[in-house]
């Protein structure tokens, strides 16, 4: 069984489409499916999007009314997944932007690394000749690495930013079980990304990455979001991470 998990939040014009399209790719791969939305308190016409595509998908959707963050939020689907799947050892999940900047067409690659033996696998974005990246994003994407230091480096794979990725369950069953209180992961974006990462890896065996094409010219936002609390909450992170490596030694 595969779990799509989608943190989503005031993307209305998107998620209609992601769902289908993720509807087409995995049925065509001859897969059990099903998706599991976090409406992530949405004040747009995203829930009743979401309610009419749900009579023809095997979808449930998590409604928060306030915002709690994507990383609250994909913990959440994380347990429910936990909770409900009989085959922890061969069931996949997989993690997914709502904004169409994943492309469904990679869950395919993903899904059959798990399948050859992988307990994560990690989407390293490979970059378009033609980067039409909104400036904000690209100053982001230089200055996120260089804040995060030995947190960004230490990661065991070359792009801890990237957040599209498929877990084995086994591996969020026992991040979930381990009797560790703290969330998984309490960042905003990319420092949420690279949180979750460092929280679960320690419980895989084996880790890979498989190539992926974003698709940031097809994101529709109403406005971009703010560099400053990102780079915040990626020094939080960086301080936490070194604090917690200290205590392990």
């Amino acid at each position: 069984m595969i779990h799509v998990t989608i943190p989503v939040r005031d993307q209305e014009r998107t998620i209609g489409v992601l769902l289908w399209k993720i509807r087409k790719v995995i049925k065509d791969f001859g897969r059990d499916f099903r998706v599991l939305v976090y409406d992530d308190g949405s004040r747009d016409g995203t829930p009743e999007v979401l309610a009419r595509y749900t009579p023809f998908l095997p979808m449930e959707v998590i409604r928060a009314e306030e915002p709690v963050g994507p990383g609250v939020a994909l913990e959440s689907l994380f347990e429910r997944v936990v909770s409900e799947t009989r085959y922890p050892k061969r069931d996949v999940v997989v993690t997914l932007q709502a904004d169409l900047s994943d492309d469904p067409a990679d869950i395919v690659d993903l899904v059959k690394a798990v399948e050859g033996g992988a307990d994560i696998v990690v989407g390293r974005r490979v970059e378009r000749e033609e980067d039409d990246t909104p400036f904000i994003a690209r100053i982001g994407r230089r200055l996120v690495p260089l804040v995060l230091g030995p947190a960004y480096r230490k990661a065991p794979v070359s792009d801890p930013l990237a957040g599209f990725r498929a877990y084995r369950v086994v591996v969020l069953k026992k991040a979930l079980r381990s009797g560790d209180p703290a969330p998984l992961a309490t960042r905003r974006g990319p420092a949420g990304r690279v949180e979750l990462l460092w929280a679960l890896a320690r419980h895989a065996r084996r880790i890979e990455e498989v190539s992926v094409v974003p698709r940031p010219h097809l994101r529709l936002r109403t406005e971009p979001e703010p560099l400053w609390p990102i780079l915040q909450d990626c020094f939080a992170v960086r301080r936490s991470l070194a604090w917690g490596a200290e205590e392990a030694s």
